[in-house]
């Protein structure tokens, strides 16, 4: 289950819509799920969500939600610092802005100067651009970078209508990345070979100490091997690796709690369609960020060194976990199917 999974009392007590969504049917419907908020009518959500001196990771703890239109830039290329899996012309969309989780680590609380949550209305003119670029090559899209959109997919539905989507186009590679455990979605949303469900996997200690309202990592794995007995493509991302003092023991206990699982539904790794490895990197403009909004942040605070711009472990320590990771990895999935930053 998710940590959150009572949707018809998420904490949006406040509710910002712009004018020009006022009438739009899933503002209409969004609204349904929260009979006692308060409404209030803007003229566009920079006016709330851009606003100075904001408190980001105190508006995080008690977020409003912000409905709006998005207007231009749809889809994005994706960045140096996340992995492609080998596939060409890859590109993010934001359809929301931040997250209902509150991870200390998230690279959002460095990027946004809000901690409210934006949600965009006007799905279907993502669709109408995006058939556009389909119509002469293929991509391969992120569409969960900047939210967890599984995590809100009770709300909104997002996951399921970028899955019939992705029924229409062929030459579509989805990918949608998920910290939460909602088993219900398995019956909700359909089996496509172009829909990948990639699970972010975490230790339980760092889950404790730095994944505020996650699921559990057994709640994740759980979820996780659900969609996999039902031949839906999965994937497991061990990144961001953290260190803490014990990162080994801690990773090896993850990869213990693995095992145990893939055993008792009568799976193996290798029926995933890969694994990531990653230790946390971030760019130097939202680490600045990040260090100011959360002093006392142990993840946020450690001395990384920055490469070009983006801060990462010492190169020593950064090829330690990662080896270790991997190493670890190919003895129970092929190498080739082992993807690392």
């Amino acid at each position: 289950m998710n940590s959150r999974q009572d949707y018809e009392n998420l904490p949006f007590t406040h509710i910002y819509v712009e004018k020009r969504v006022q009438t739009h049917p899933r503002t209409r419907e969004i609204l349904t799920h929260f009979p006692n908020a308060q409404i209030v009518a803007i003229d566009h959500y920079k006016d709330v969500f851009n606003r100075r001196g904001q408190d980001a990771p105190l508006q995080h703890r008690f977020q409003s939600l912000i409905l709006a239109r998005k207007e231009d830039h749809f889809f994005y290329e994706g960045a140096p610092v996340c992995q492609d899996f080998g596939n060409t012309n890859f590109y993010y969309c934001s359809t929301m802005m931040n997250c209902l989780f509150d991870c200390s680590y998230c690279y959002l609380k460095g990027m946004y100067p809000s901690g409210h949550m934006v949600i965009f209305v006007n799905l279907e003119d993502y669709f109408s651009e995006l058939d556009a670029f389909l119509a002469h090559k293929s991509m391969y899209l992120c569409v969960s970078y900047d939210a967890d959109l599984l995590a809100m997919e009770p709300l909104v539905g997002y996951a399921k209508l970028w899955s019939d989507y992705a029924t229409l186009h062929e030459n579509l590679k989805l990918e949608i990345r998920t910290k939460s455990a909602r088993l219900a979605m398995w019956e909700e949303l359909p089996c496509l070979s172009n829909v990948i469900y990639a699970f972010t996997l975490s230790p339980q200690k760092m889950i404790d100490a730095c994944e505020r309202g996650t699921p559990s990592a057994k709640a994740r794995i759980a979820c996780a091997l659900a969609g996999l007995e039902k031949k839906f493509p999965v994937r497991l991302c061990f990144d961001p690796m953290l260190y803490l003092p014990t990162w080994r023991e801690d990773y090896g206990e993850l990869l213990s709690e693995l095992d145990a699982a893939f055993a008792g539904h009568d799976l193996t790794m290798q029926q995933l369609t890969d694994v990531s490895v990653g230790t946390f990197r971030i760019s130097q403009d939202y680490m600045k960020k990040l260090r100011r909004a959360l002093p006392t942040a142990s993840a946020v605070q450690f001395p990384y060194v920055n490469v070009g711009g983006v801060y990462q472990y010492p190169p020593r320590l950064l090829k330690e976990m990662e080896e270790y990771l991997i190493e670890e990895l190919a003895k129970r999935i092929d190498k080739e199917k082992i993807y690392h930053e």
